[in-house]
């Protein structure tokens, strides 16, 4: 292809990365091996820290990458999917990477492939006769990881795509690997059962690296265990060699006790994020810290502290606007819509009397009959909706998997319904567009509500935007 990429923008570059996804998913290592072979090994150049799980794994890289900041040291944070912008993805000490500079780091890596000679058949266009066609993630991994080695960072906290053991990011020989929990997701590509997601996403463990866990369903930790044995991998897992306990907790932080295995590591922390399952994804970059002490990383209480003070998280029970108030996550398969679920009720219903005007909007490969239960339970008003794309599933098809769970002889529907009347106590409203969404619920709102966005990062994501544009709330907010 001779076109000349030096005038390409930062949106025909960002639509070329899209583009990508055409390819689809392919779950494997050759690929991201040759590509980053032909740019100089770039992921050899720092320090890294490897996590996946099925939920939390952006929080618990998040608060690692601040604390390690905390301490001094220049660190790279590369996480998926983003909320509002591409350029979310790929951080340096939580600078976003600039539009200029995707637009020349892509461009440097299509040109590479085509100047490389063995990959002389490759075309700029991925067309499906070439020997290597990069997906999306495949592509986007190899810039972070240019990129990082560019900024000459030392550290790189990697969170994965999907699952693990062939996820694109596993090329890594990292100093730690993180396992945060393991429940369904992506059952389509890692397996119907936990064992089989577990086996999965235990291949991120590297012979004698520590692994760092809060997964606890028994038939996963039975895979975790086996693994680490077999690898050398010394296995740290909450509940048994570290924990927290929660002390007090609003709907903007939590103060809670740390211990461990360690007794100088005991300590009172405050975390600027809600929701105790954040007290997992805390602990588990806290235990980090602790294995990096013993490499030689030092990392004190009060360096930790500050590094939790200072976090910037987004999605995360985020509020983004105070009249009417409106909370933004990110929950999108059952188990996180659970630990949604039981947050918001705790958070908001059961200590400030709240009610709830939900706004959801799934994507159609999605377990949906799995994600709507829990979040309707803690909702007086479920309004329906889609985010932009193919992959979201419309409001008919929403309001159908709801139909379905009315459905008498559904085991799912059981628990929701109220004075037997076979029906879900919440109104249902439907629009076609998550903006359309916002203004019903605005309608809607009064003294004493809140309006909360899930289901998926495209929903939040298009939330998060439609209000900035139209109000202005997030700079005030940021301000």
């Amino acid at each position: 292809m001779s076109s000349n990429l030096k005038n390409h923008n930062y949106s025909d570059t960002v639509n070329y990365l899209y583009g990508l996804q055409k390819h689809g998913i392919k779950l494997g290592l050759e690929n991201p091996r040759r590509l980053l072979s032909i740019l100089g090994e770039p992921q050899k150049s720092f320090h890294s820290i490897h996590i996946t799980g099925t939920n939390g794994k952006g929080s618990t890289a998040t608060i690692i990458a601040s604390i390690l900041k905390e301490n001094g040291l220049k660190v790279g944070l590369f996480t998926s999917p983003h909320l509002v912008s591409f350029t979310e993805r790929i951080r340096v000490n939580n600078k976003e990477i600039s539009e200029h500079e995707v637009i020349e780091l892509a461009n440097e890596i299509r040109n590479t492939m085509q100047n490389t000679p063995s990959l002389s058949s490759v075309r700029v266009d991925s067309d499906p006769s070439s020997e290597l066609n990069p997906t999306f993630f495949e592509f986007v991994t190899a810039m972070a990881f240019l990129y990082f080695k560019r900024k000459k960072i030392d550290w790189a906290v990697i969170e994965t795509g999907m699952g693990g053991r062939l996820d694109a990011t596993n090329v890594l020989m990292p100093e730690v690997s993180i396992i945060t929990n393991i429940g369904f997701d992506h059952k389509e590509f890692l397996g119907e059962t936990i064992s089989e997601i577990a086996f999965e996403k235990a291949g991120i463990i590297k012979p004698t690296v520590p692994v760092v866990t809060a997964a606890a369903h028994p038939d996963a930790l039975m895979v975790l265990e086996k693994t680490s044995k077999n690898c050398g991998s010394e296995l740290h897992i909450y509940g048994r060699d570290f924990k927290s306990t929660l002390i007090s907790m609003d709907e903007k932080h939590m103060v809670f006790d740390y211990s461990s295995t360690n007794p100088s590591m005991a300590h009172t922390f405050s975390l600027p994020l809600s929701g105790k399952h954040q007290l997992y994804n805390v602990s588990l970059a806290i235990r980090v810290c602790e294995i990096l002490a013993k490499k030689g990383i030092y990392l004190s209480n009060e360096t930790i502290s500050k590094g939790l003070l200072n976090l910037n998280l987004e999605g995360r029970l985020e509020l983004i606007s105070q009249i009417p108030p409106i909370v933004i996550d990110s929950a999108h398969n059952p188990e996180a819509a659970q630990v949604l679920a039981h947050a918001v009720k705790e958070i908001f219903i059961e200590s400030r009397l709240k009610k709830i005007i939900l706004i959801a909007g799934i994507m159609k490969d999605k377990d949906i009959e799995g994600i709507l239960p829990p979040l309707m339970q803690v909702s007086d008003t479920v309004i329906l909706t889609k985010p932009k794309g193919e992959r979201a599933a419309s409001p008919e098809k929403l309001k159908e998997s709801i139909k379905n769970l009315q459905t008498e002889n559904n085991p799912t529907f059981s628990p929701l319904l109220k004075g037997g009347e076979g029906k879900f106590t919440p109104r249902l409203v439907t629009t076609d567009t998550v903006a359309e969404a916002i203004e019903s619920a605005k309608a809607l709102w009064k003294e004493g509500y809140i309006i909360l966005v899930t289901g998926s990062f495209y929903t939040t994501g298009e939330a998060k935007e439609y209000l900035n544009q139209t109000t202005g709330v997030l700079s005030r907010l940021r301000e």
